[in-house]
């Protein structure tokens, strides 16, 4: 779900729950993050449209590196979600600064809770995925609207996230490396592309390990999908 202004006719959000989207608000999207034996594996698919069906954006950044070790996905309103990553970089910037350590990935997502769960009336319209690794292993936690979060070994937000989900349940082991990860997140995006109307155009990914956040290139992303026998979009 990806925002724009919302129209006039619009209830009051007196009478909106965190969940009702105004017409308006772009929507539509699948993002993926798994927990592998050595390290976090994030990914998404880059396209976002307008209420009705309408393909507003097929290059949306879905995928932030909100620290060194620490990254994040969104699905729901732009404006929304690009406001909780600034607010996320920038406290995740001072907390290194004042404590010379970085942010635990436990702590960026009890912060976000946090804020949404404080804004629930007034709604963020978002979910969110934040993982990556720290000195107490490796985590992923979704994050609804609401402020709930939920530690999990993988997880999948967005319009696409119930086909996702599918692949992520029969391919997912605790055994899986980065690299396998990787492989399993471009299947799930594949497969929730492939059925979700509101899902497609290219692949973002990122591998986090204790040595590196690493952004996937194009090309990478293209050689993967080439030795997994799925066509380049």
């Amino acid at each position: 779900m990806f925002g724009s202004a919302v129209p006039s006719s619009v209830a009051p959000m007196t009478l909106r729950t965190a969940y009702t989207l105004p017409e308006g608000v772009m929507k539509g999207t699948t993002t993926v993050g798994l927990v592998c034996k050595d390290g976090v594996v994030l990914g998404t698919e880059r396209r976002a449209t307008y209420y009705g069906g309408f393909i507003a954006s097929k290059t949306a950044q879905k995928l932030f590196r909100i620290d060194d070790r620490i990254g994040a996905t969104i699905a729901g309103g732009v404006g929304d979600a690009q406001s909780l990553i600034r607010t996320l970089r920038a406290e995740a910037a001072l907390y290194r600064l004042r404590r010379t350590a970085p942010m635990t990935v436990e702590g960026a997502t009890t912060l976000l809770s946090n804020i949404l769960n404080g804004n629930r009336y007034f709604p963020y319209y978002v979910g969110m995925l934040v993982g990556g690794v720290d000195g107490n292993g490796h985590h992923l936690y979704s994050l609804d609207a609401d402020g709930g979060a939920i530690s999990d070994k993988f997880g999948s937000m967005g319009s696409g996230s119930t086909i996702a989900y599918g692949l992520l349940e029969e391919a997912y082991e605790d055994s899986l490396t980065l690299s396998e990860g990787a492989d399993v997140a471009l299947r799930a995006l594949t497969a929730a592309m492939k059925r979700d109307a509101n899902s497609g155009n290219g692949y973002l990914l990122a591998t986090i390990s204790e040595k590196e956040f690493h952004e996937h290139s194009e090309e990478e992303i293209k050689r993967r999908l080439g030795k997994l026998k799925i066509p380049v979009p």
